[in-house]
């Protein structure tokens, strides 16, 4: 009887000592709204442009638009792996995706992105590029959307509203996420965005984009709206 009784109680105890590990692992676990495959939580990070493809320039220092957008993309990578995501990337290095640079380039570049995305089959693709107006008095970032998406506009109006609380630190004005015909948009029938992080056309935000401290900040808020889109919208 008494080897029976203790026999009961060191079940009870490890019993006890296994979820005492098992919430404390939990605890440790990155964060993540996701419990099931890891295919569910894959991101696809889009460097917009490359190679002689620089896009927009800086205002002041030429700094090139695709050199910024590899760089916050890298960081985001970084950043959102520490929350648990399966991250891909469309563009690694400063080179493009074109191949050859012969006509139609472009073209091939494009196409190369959309066969990454198709095959990666991503719940998320968030397209990092730099803004650019004539008058130098824009700024601020401004998020994109498919207007046939309707979780892609919920998408982008949780990015929208985490970046323009970080742009409201340099006192600019809020912007609206907006509706916008962009090949990168309407790839997958899964949330996709195109996120233009400052006007190089404005010394002030040129500045900004230039320093790795605010491109940090930049990542560090995004991966703020990802999150408050996931919390609020189950995938």
């Amino acid at each position: 009887m008494q080897k029976m009784i203790i026999t009961a109680s060191m079940a009870v105890i490890m019993a006890f000592v296994t979820a005492v590990a098992l919430c404390v692992r939990a605890l440790r676990a990155p964060v993540s709204v996701f419990s099931e495959s890891s295919s569910k939580m894959k991101i696809v990070l889009d460097a917009g442009h490359g190679g002689i493809d620089g896009g927009v320039t800086g205002v002041r220092t030429g700094v090139k638009e695709s050199d910024l957008n590899l760089a916050i993309t890298l960081l985001l990578k970084e950043e959102l792996e520490k929350t648990g995501f399966e991250v891909v990337l469309t563009r690694k290095t400063e080179a493009g995706l074109y191949g050859t640079t012969a006509k139609g380039f472009k073209k091939r570049d494009m196409e190369k992105r959309k066969e990454i995305i198709l095959e990666e089959k991503p719940m998320l693709v968030l397209s990092v590029h730099q803004n650019k107006y004539p008058s130098k008095s824009q700024r601020g970032a401004q998020v994109f959307y498919s207007k046939k998406s309707a979780n892609g506009k919920k998408f982008a109006v949780a990015l929208q509203e985490k970046l323009n609380g970080l742009y409201q630190t340099e006192r600019v004005k809020a912007r609206r996420a907006t509706a916008g015909e962009f090949f990168m948009l309407n790839i997958l029938p899964v949330p996709s965005v195109i996120i233009e992080c400052g006007f190089l056309s404005s010394p002030l935000d040129e500045e900004l984009l230039v320093s790795e401290a605010w491109q940090k900040r930049l990542a560090g808020t995004i991966v703020e709206g990802v999150m408050a889109y996931l919390s609020d919208n189950a995938v």
